[in-house]
């Protein structure tokens, strides 16, 4: 009773400038959920922890952003594409999480790095990638035949070298003798992947054959930067006739997000990292916008996970209301926007097993066969736009 009398006491000495002073906003600000939560149990869903203990900071922000994917993003008419960037696929994560998310519909169309789709083979081909160290001599790992990424390690010889010599026996193929975009280019390398995966008795391991069964196209932005594009350019010197045509990819990657709104649906973004994918996935309403003259506002759904800092300069880290200046974002949707500063090896398991277990699987939009039409339908509101 004393202490509830003091504190009475306490409150009675609140100066009356201070009771009188208006704070007409005051409610809104502290409108949202009271920060209380139980004390953990160990017996929660990761779905219950995230939402009822991710209250705060980057945890708050990757609640946020698991929420928009599974209650907007998910919705049927949007149109979803997802940027890769990082050593993704040698970690595990492609047959862990993005393989998965491709096979619920969760993911309609890609930009990943050539690294990510390079590595990716390995798993198709079944060569053993293996958990390690990063406290490790590398002169010895040289001297070992042993190449490392970061903690990664795998073999020099029976695997890198022997993936090379695999993908340039798939390369010489008749069906690549002809120009053409990364995305028709993945396609036919995922055929052989999931054939290697059939042969070898696994069962969705592979980024590409997952992307392949499911017609989610996947491209990249820098075809040259990865051992695919030093194999495609060391069969080129033996006169093999594939070329890539960047213009395909910005074309049809700018005509999925066109056709998305035209349909009278929406467009998202997630962004797994930053760097040239996310860059080539976002410069699709740019390209739009400033490029073709058409009229358009920008992405309707924007969530990032980076570690990049955007105080840098740097494009991985640059924020969606940056983006906003350059049109690739609709400044009316910035509610819809989220950047969670976590890794992505942290944060994309999380997010995948926070889809598969709150939202139904999507009917897949098979966009890689959509190609055509929709580059057909970008070219006439092209010219409507531009006579």
């Amino acid at each position: 009773m004393k202490r509830t009398h003091r504190l009475r006491e306490d409150l009675s000495d609140i100066p009356d400038w201070m009771k009188q002073k208006k704070c007409p906003n005051k409610d809104k600000y502290l409108s949202g959920k009271r920060i209380l939560p139980k004390g953990l149990t160990g017996r929660e869903s990761i779905e219950e922890m995230i939402n009822n203990t991710f209250l705060a900071y980057n945890g708050a922000r990757l609640r946020e952003g698991c929420n928009l994917y599974t209650k907007k993003m998910l919705e049927e008419d949007v149109t979803v594409g997802m940027s890769l960037a990082g050593a993704l696929t040698p970690a595990g994560l492609g047959a862990a999480c993005i393989v998965p998310l491709i096979k619920a519909g969760f993911v309609d169309w890609m930009v990943a790095t050539g690294a990510n789709m390079y590595h990716d083979l390995h798993f198709a081909f079944n060569f053993p990638l293996h958990v390690g160290s990063h406290l490790v001599d590398d002169a010895d790992l040289r001297k070992n035949d042993v190449v490392r990424i970061y903690d990664v390690l795998l073999g020099y010889t029976d695997c890198l070298m022997t993936t090379d010599e695999i993908l340039r026996s798939i390369l010489v193929q008749p069906e690549f003798q002809k120009e053409m975009g990364t995305a028709e280019m993945h396609y036919l390398i995922g055929k052989y992947a999931a054939e290697w995966e059939e042969k070898s008795g696994l069962k969705d391991v592979s980024v590409m054959a997952a992307a392949y069964r499911c017609g989610v196209p996947v491209y990249t932005s820098s075809p040259g930067d990865s051992t695919i594009g030093m194999n495609m350019a060391g069969v080129e010197l033996k006169g093999n006739k594939l070329r890539i045509n960047p213009s395909i990819d910005v074309n049809e990657t700018t005509s999925f997000v066109l056709a998305a709104k035209r349909d009278g649906g929406k467009s998202g973004v997630l962004l797994v990292g930053g760097g040239s994918p996310k860059n080539f996935m976002l410069q699709t309403e740019p390209q739009i916008q400033e490029v073709l003259r058409i009229k358009e506002v920008g992405q309707d759904y924007f969530f990032q996970v980076t570690d990049a800092r955007p105080d840098t300069g740097g494009l991985s880290g640059a924020t969606p209301h940056e983006a906003v200046s350059w049109g690739k974002v609709d400044p009316n949707r910035l509610p819809d926007a989220v950047v969670s500063y976590v890794d992505a090896t942290v944060a994309l398991p999380i997010i995948t097993h926070y889809a598969l277990s709150t939202h139904k699987k999507r009917k897949l939009k098979n966009l890689y066969f959509k190609r055509d039409d929709y580059m057909k339908r970008l070219v006439r509101e092209y010219f409507a736009h531009n006579k």
